[in-house]
């Protein structure tokens, strides 16, 4: 059994769209592409896919992650190729490799995002991030599926910062842009509670709701300070390993009689 990891996104409109609504979008795409997929066991089997830390709903993504299991062997790229012209224009499958190494969600313990605010002064964002900054902790509550939870967001944020003013900015057209590294935890520190410490320490209050995009997720570095690509060990691992047997064969054009 071949197990293929993928990138894909959520781009545009297709932002809102849910994690089930991708899940039915995808499983349609795999059966248009004729994926070979392997199944589970059971009375009513179903196709082995595995998403990882999917992205709220109402967010966009360039860095969302599944993996899936095959029955028989494909090349990744080809296979990504056909699965990309299978789904709606804006769930993109941008990425493929096949795994290699153990623990893809293990490797997924930051995100990068980046919030689009309208209407907020690139200055007042400045003053929010350095005061957010500046605090020990920033508590925020959030309604669970268990009530109302209180929580501090400032321990899972590793880094934030207010971007340089667009310099072609209307400047009737105020516009502030954050890029913030957030660590995976428990409980799950959301970009929309980040605005909501924000508001808290700084009293920053967006008139229209944030733009809020997942730029990248992976493995933090400590050294470095940055997010690493989680298909980087897979990749590694395929260049020192010999490509699959099954695909070879598929690969050759069957010889036909001599003349």
């Amino acid at each position: 059994m071949q197990r293929i990891r993928l990138r894909y996104t959520k781009r545009g409109r297709l932002r809102f769209t849910s994690h089930r609504d991708f899940q039915r979008a995808f499983e349609r795409a795999l059966r248009r592409a004729e994926v070979p997929m392997a199944y589970s066991a059971g009375f009513t089997p179903h196709p082995r896919v595995s998403y990882a830390n999917a992205a709220p709903t109402g967010t966009g993504s360039e860095a969302e992650y599944l993996e899936i299991a095959l029955a028989a062997p494909r090349d990744p790229e080809t296979l990504r190729k056909l699965l990309d012209e299978s789904m709606p224009l804006g769930l993109d499958i941008v990425d493929a490799v096949e795994a290699r190494t153990s623990g893809l969600a293990d490797r997924l313990t930051a995100s990068v995002w980046e919030l689009r605010l309208e209407g907020v002064e690139p200055a007042e964002a400045q003053r929010a991030v350095e005061a957010f900054l500046a605090a020990e902790t920033v508590e925020v509550q959030r309604r669970t599926k268990n009530g109302m939870r209180t929580f501090d967001t400032r321990g899972a944020v590793v880094s934030l910062e207010a971007l340089p003013a667009q310099v072609d900015r209307s400047p009737d057209n105020a516009c502030a842009i954050l890029r913030l590294v957030v660590r995976h935890l428990t409980p799950a520190v959301r970009p929309d509670d980040v605005l909501s410490g924000l508001h808290a320490v700084a009293d920053l209050a967006p008139p229209v709701p944030a733009a809020v995009t997942r730029l990248a997720q992976g493995l933090f570095d400590e050294e470095s300070g940055t997010v690493t690509d989680p298909l980087a060990p897979d990749r590694e691992a395929d260049t020192a390993a010999p490509p699959t047997a099954a695909v070879n064969a598929d690969a050759k054009a069957p010889e036909g009689p001599a003349a």
